[in-house]
């Protein structure tokens, strides 16, 4: 049995990436009060209020209402909204897909030194989204983004030199990528790091610290871990053998999607 290896994800370009809800407060120019109504400036758009209100319609998926008001808020330099521009065209939520388009938010994002918007170029290159593939290219957003503090662009270069896309195979820098996306919370890291300990990628065997990373992962609804965690109650490695328990990991597993899992459940189901 293979334990479940986590690939590369482009959670980027295809949906909100950790929409983290920024809250901006409103600086107003000038702190006196007007003279009279009459000379007073027009308020200044509550943006925060804005933002709220187009991702709670893009969470319903009204998207051609969310993308006028993620618009409006863009142009006042919020790089949430620009994000989500970026998303939207990148799938055709709300408008016809446009690649470019997309990258020419997200760019605009990166510029201003947003890390997600730079993990999602690199996602863009990666999958060849308006072009052929470009590992090069994507590595270099990638490590822009793990530079940044995004965990996604640390896990994605873990990915590119775990499995040699486009640089040679290198588990250590491997290892050193999840470990720092792991260390941020990313549970994909976390798995990947499981199965590297597992399988004596760059390291020695340690099936004890592979489990303590399935654990990490699981914990916070990795399927793939909770698999990985089945296998090696199963197969007793690690931890003694226990039937029931990789059963219940299994199941845990198949309810949240994982076909391995479903599998297995049909195979220790069978009649001996």
């Amino acid at each position: 049995m293979l334990f479940s290896r986590s690939s590369i994800r482009l959670r980027g370009h295809v949906s909100p990436p950790h929409p983290v809800l920024l809250i901006f407060m409103a600086v107003l120019a000038g702190a006196q009060q007007p003279s009279s109504p009459a000379t007073a400036p027009p308020p200044a758009p509550d943006t925060n209020a804005e933002l709220t209100h187009a991702i709670q319609l893009y969470e319903k998926r009204d998207f051609a209402s969310a993308l006028p008001l993620f618009r409006q808020v863009a142009d006042s330099g919020n790089l949430e909204a620009i994000r989500y521009l970026g998303v939207m065209f990148g799938s055709g939520q709300g408008v016809a897909t446009d690649y470019q388009e997309a990258l020419k938010w997200f760019r605009k994002a990166a510029y201003a030194g947003d890390g997600q918007a730079m993990c999602n170029i690199g996602s863009l290159y990666f999958k060849g989204m308006g072009g052929p593939p470009d590992y090069r290219e994507a590595l270099i957003w990638f490590q822009q983004s793990g530079k940044a503090g995004n965990s996604q662009g640390a896990y994605n270069l873990g990915v590119m030199y775990r499995d040699g896309l486009g640089v040679a195979v290198d588990y250590q820098k491997a290892l050193l990528y999840f470990r720092k996306a792991a260390d941020q919370g990313e549970n994909l890291a976390m798995n990947s790091l499981g199965v590297m300990y597992q399988q004596g990628q760059g390291v020695m065997a340690d099936f004890q610290e592979a489990l303590k990373w399935f654990r990490a992962a699981a914990d916070q609804g990795n399927a793939s871990a909770m698999y990985n965690l089945g296998l090696l109650y199963e197969q007793g490695k690690g931890v003694p053998a226990d039937r029931n328990e990789a059963i219940g990991w299994y199941r845990k597993a198949a309810d949240v999607g994982n076909l391995d899992a479903d599998r297995s459940l049909q195979r220790l189901s069978e009649p001996k």
